[in-house]
């Protein structure tokens, strides 16, 4: 039997990071052709409008999420901070780590569940909180754990909130940009001059209905390439993947049943899918395993 071909951390790093940039470049691509096929089938100034509407309130919405990121996903899963003298052991596994990898300390919380999950946010390393489950402390040893904790300083290491934020701009430019077509088909006159375009009213039509569907499926993408991102982040930090893989098969076999206080808003942030299907956000857990144990 061939044994597998082995993987460096820095090269899957890297190639994913470029995966990343390539599926936000074909969101961007999909913005434009929709862009294009809108203003082609109504009067390009009416486009315009639509754009600059879409734009002031993606990006108004989207940095009040950015700014508090760190908030809104503690308050929304009740976390507390951890205290130092009853969770020595976390805090003593985040010191090395920020000192092996040069970040500054984050502010080190706790979320009362039987999962073994953990979460990173805040919009830069200098604002950035780690949140672990109780489950997660119970339940793994110590290089398991050290292993999630690399992972989600992974996380912040590649300013992936600040990444994924990005990707949400674009998306949530499109949706709106979508919505508005969509409902102002209603109030327009049925005799106007677009009687020439009827072919790119419906291509827009098409494209309105689907573009957020797909945009949704390469934000998922990105979602799950960062996470794949992260996993290598943390062998760098560590140089032993045997932790990580560790934790992920203790996931596996843990029946716990899903989360039911998380909401599908921060669930993309989770170390695990919260949620226990085949959720987008998060590569399956057999491949995560597969891609360290090659490394």
């Amino acid at each position: 039997m061939v044994e597998p071909k082995r993987i460096d951390f820095r090269d899957q790093i890297a190639k994913n990071k470029w995966k990343s940039i390539f599926l936000i470049f074909c969101i961007f691509i999909v913005f434009l052709i929709l862009g294009y096929v809108i203003s082609m089938a109504t009067d390009p100034s009416y486009f315009f409008v639509i754009m600059i509407l879409s734009i002031i309130i993606s990006i108004l919405y989207i940095l009040i999420s950015y700014y508090n990121s760190d908030k809104i996903a503690l308050a929304s899963v009740r976390a507390k901070e951890a205290s130092r003298t009853q969770y020595k052991q976390y805090y003593d596994l985040v010191e090395g780590l920020t000192l092996a990898s040069g970040l500054p300390m984050p502010r080190l919380y706790i979320m009362d569940s039987p999962m073994i999950n953990a979460f990173a946010s805040g919009r830069n390393p200098q604002k950035a909180v780690i949140c672990v489950t109780t489950g997660a402390l119970e339940k793994l040893d110590k290089k398991e754990l050290e292993g999630v904790l690399a992972h989600e300083l992974g996380h912040v290491a590649n300013y992936d909130i600040r990444y994924m934020t990005l990707a949400a701009v674009m998306v949530g430019m499109i949706a709106i940009i979508s919505e508005i077509f969509l409902r102002s088909l209603w109030f327009k006159s049925s005799d106007s001059d677009n009687k020439g375009n009827v072919i790119f009213l419906i291509i827009g039509i098409a494209l309105a209905i689907l573009a957020p569907i797909i945009v949704q499926l390469v934000q998922f993408a990105i979602s799950r390439k960062r996470e794949y991102s992260a996993d290598a982040t943390s062998v760098a930090f560590t140089r032993h993947p045997q932790g990580l893989i560790g934790a992920l098969k203790k996931i596996q076999k843990d029946n716990v049943p899903p989360e039911k206080k998380v909401s599908k808003a921060v669930a993309p942030l989770f170390f695990a899918n919260p949620f226990r299907n085949l959720g987008s956000t998060h590569p399956p857990l057999e491949d995560r395993i597969k891609a360290l144990e090659r490394m």
